[in-house]
Formats: C-alpha cells, structure tokens, sequence
C-alpha cells in the first residue's frame, strides 16, 4: 500500500503583475487504488496543483509537503519524482521532434526501474498496449507527439502509464479534446493499468463524462486554490447540475475566477 500525502501546500507563479499565489492550503491523501476526482472551476489552480507536484519550475513552492511513502517529492527534482513513482498526464501534451516514441518508452522506462528491459518482453508488451489503445504500430517509430492529433497525444499518455507502471497517477484533464471513441479508449487504458498495478488516481477535470468511465471513489471540489468540498460520486452529478458558483469567492463567476 503507497500513500501520496498533500499537506497544507502553498505554491505562486510569477505573473505581469507580479508573484501571485495559487495554492493555499492544499491538503488531500491518495493511497494506491483509489481515484479521487477534483473537479473546480476554470483558473481555480486545479492544473497548478498537478504541475507543482510534478515539479514544473515555473510553479514556486511556498510552504507544505507531498509525501509520497513518507518522502518529499517537492525536495526532489522531476526525474526523481518520476522515479519515486509519480506520473502526470499533461492536459496539452508537448512535441519531442527527432526522439521516436519507441526510443522514448524504453528510455523512461529505463530510467524509472534502473534497468533496461529485455527487448523481447518489451517489444511485445509495447505491441500488445498499442493494439489495445487501437494505436497504429507506425507511431512507434515517428518522434514523440510530432504531428499527432489532439486524442493521438492522450493515448500516447496513457501508453507511457501502462508501460511505465507508476504507483500514482495525476490526470490532467485527459478529457479534454477527446471524441466520444478517443474518450472511451483512454478511460479503457487508465482502468486497465490501475487494474495491473493498483496505482492511485489523482484525476483532474471539469466535466462528469470521464467519471462515466473512471468510476471515482472521491469527488472534491476545488476552488480559490484549495479544497472546498468532499464527498462520494454523488457530488460530481450535483456539480454537473447546479455549478461552481456555491464554492467561488465573492464576486467572482467559474469563468473568472482567479483567471
């Protein structure tokens, strides 16, 4: 049993105007085989979280700790959470032009385990997850996302999770930009590696129609930079009824808030 444990985090970004916080006060535990959805308006710091666990430079801690099995992720550099057991899944996935996918996989994954593994096993294991994300074996040997389309790089993501067996993964609005197919094939490839590995969720997003697929035990709400509201799947229908406008702060609405 892994446990990630978010304790009273504060985190800011430089901006035009000078450094502002977003996260104030985070405090949120995942323990392996558990999915916990945050839901939360727009600008509400739901990606700020994500992107400061994972160690994004633009992104300063201010006080807290993530540990993940007693230990501070946030003291550690990104590839050092990556090996600890972290995984992100960015909303808008980056282009690695002239690294192909395959030399890309097998040297994360090297890099995570601390050793390379047997060719034969892995080639066959790589084949068997893209064939089961209905990928095109071609995209094995193009550059990492180069040219690939929107749902092509959140496949690409969930590959890696599959391959790279994490004991945590944060979701950031994998949703987004997907069809109703690309959605129900993504949601496929998270079930089958948190069935595999008993890997915990953090998935971030606005909308319940990825909850149709990944079942979450725990819905939070999150606003003005930390946790206003938890309960079961319950909530998540409540959220897609009545909104956010309950949990802003006064005088804002869920397309301004901290926007």
């Amino acid at each position: 049993m892994a446990t990630l444990e978010i304790k009273d985090l504060y985190a800011s970004v430089e901006t035009k105007e000078g450094r502002k916080q977003i996260l104030k006060g985070v405090n949120l535990t995942v323990n392996s085989g558990e999915t916990h959805a945050v839901m939360g308006p727009n600008g509400s710091g739901k990606s700020t979280l994500a992107y400061t666990l994972a160690g994004h430079p633009k992104y300063e801690v201010d006080s807290g700790q993530a540990l993940l099995d007693g230990q501070d992720i946030l003291t550690m550099t990104p590839d050092e959470r990556a090996k600890a057991g972290l995984f992100l899944a960015m909303q808008y996935p980056v282009e690695v032009p002239g690294v192909s996918m395959t030399n890309f996989l097998r040297t994360a994954k090297t890099a995570v385990d601390g050793k390379a593994p047997a060719i034969r096993t892995w080639a066959k294991e790589l084949n068997e997850s893209m064939h089961k994300l209905r990928m095109d074996p071609k995209f094995a040997t193009r550059s990492v996302n180069e040219g690939f389309s929107g749902g092509e790089k959140k496949r690409a993501e969930v590959l890696q999770l599959e391959l790279l067996k994490p004991k945590f993964a944060i979701l950031d609005e994998t949703d987004s930009g997907l069809d109703v197919d690309a959605l129900r094939i993504v949601s496929e490839g998270v079930n089958r590696a948190k069935e595999n590995t008993g890997l915990g969720i953090m998935m971030v997003t606005h909308y319940t129609r990825i909850l149709k697929y990944i079942k979450p035990d725990i819905v939070h709400v999150f606003a003005d930079g930390h946790f206003v509201k938890t309960g079961g799947p319950e909530l998540a229908d409540e959220l897609e009824e009545n909104g956010y406008d309950e949990y802003l702060p006064e005088g804002a609405d869920s397309e301004s808030a901290l926007a």
